[in-house]
């Protein structure tokens, strides 16, 4: 796919509201509209842990998945917060993401940061 058709979704926000009303509802209708060809949100900080521990939250995350949306966690944070368990069974990428995210600050790739 062409870099400028995938979005990511830097979600570092915590609050259920923002998650619901903008990332979840923007990622999810990104796809099923064709705004975007590829979609991937980017769970990091407080986030990793507020999947972790919101069952409404994991429901929507799945519901994202299901729907197309690749969902990765930052691993550092994860474990920090003792959260990577969690949030590979509930089928998320978790995995060090310092070295990619700077890479996609540094091309022409298309983030979203909330």
């Amino acid at each position: 796919m062409e870099k400028d058709r995938h979005l990511y979704i830097l979600w570092t926000n915590d609050n259920p509201v923002t998650a619901e009303k903008m990332v979840f509802m923007y990622g999810g209708n990104s796809l099923r509209n064709g705004w975007w060809e590829e979609v991937t949100l980017i769970v990091w900080g407080a986030t990793t842990e507020l999947v972790s521990k919101n069952a409404a939250i994991q429901k929507q995350i799945l519901e994202l998945m299901e729907g197309g949306v690749k969902v990765s966690a930052c691993k550092a944070c994860a474990d920090q917060l003792g959260v990577s368990d969690q949030l590979e069974a509930l089928g998320l990428e978790v995995k060090y993401w310092g070295k990619s995210l700077t890479a996609l600050l540094q091309s022409d790739a298309r983030l979203l940061t909330i």
